[in-house]
């Protein structure tokens, strides 16, 4: 007879239950999920009452005025599709799973997310964001300032080389991966 020792699974060891206690850790982030969606909220009252001004102004408004709320509309709804994006794409990656295989409603980009998809995601929904911002600006030149036009086109330029890089080494990572299997 063997003198080793094993571990029952009545009896899990330390290192098997602070593997537990790591893995559970993650439901922390489930108020953090729940709060995205109060603010998805925020962000479909903010929409509805801006809609609500612009239709009872309308015949107060130019064209341009106009043509700027239309776009803050449009900044609305993306800042709460990138709202949606990180609420559903993170809980599923990080928390849990969904299990809405068969909702017809399931959105497509839910059956292949993950961290990595996840990222090229968000920069592309802020990059686009970022573009509304600056046709806004460029719509409104003569109404602002030159340096804050230019550091407002500086920022977005940031954002498309960080999406440029994250998105690189995105394809150098699974490049790398699927040539070692």
């Amino acid at each position: 007879m063997s003198a080793t020792t094993s571990t029952s699974p009545a009896h899990p060891s330390a290192s098997s239950r602070l593997g537990r206690l790591i893995f559970l850790s993650r439901w922390l982030q489930l108020p953090i999920y729940l709060g995205l969606i109060v603010v998805q909220g925020v962000y479909a009252w903010k929409f509805l009452a801006s809609l609500f001004h612009l239709l009872t102004s309308l015949t107060d408004l130019s064209e341009t005025d106009i043509m700027l709320s239309v776009l803050g509309l449009i900044d609305v709804v993306m800042i709460a599709n990138l709202l949606l994006m990180v609420t559903v794409g993170g809980y599923e990656t990080f928390v849990s799973r969904l299990r809405i295989d068969d909702h017809p409603d399931q959105p497509e980009w839910l059956d292949h997310v993950n961290a990595s998809v996840l990222k090229v995601k968000l920069s592309m929904a802020i990059i686009s964001i970022s573009s509304i911002h600056l046709l806004q600006t460029f719509i409104n030149a003569a109404r602002m300032e030159e340096k804050t036009i230019m550091w407002q086109l500086f920022l977005h330029l940031a954002f498309l080389v960080s999406a440029a890089a994250i998105a690189f080494t995105d394809k150098l990572l699974y490049s790398t991966v699927h040539k070692n299997h």
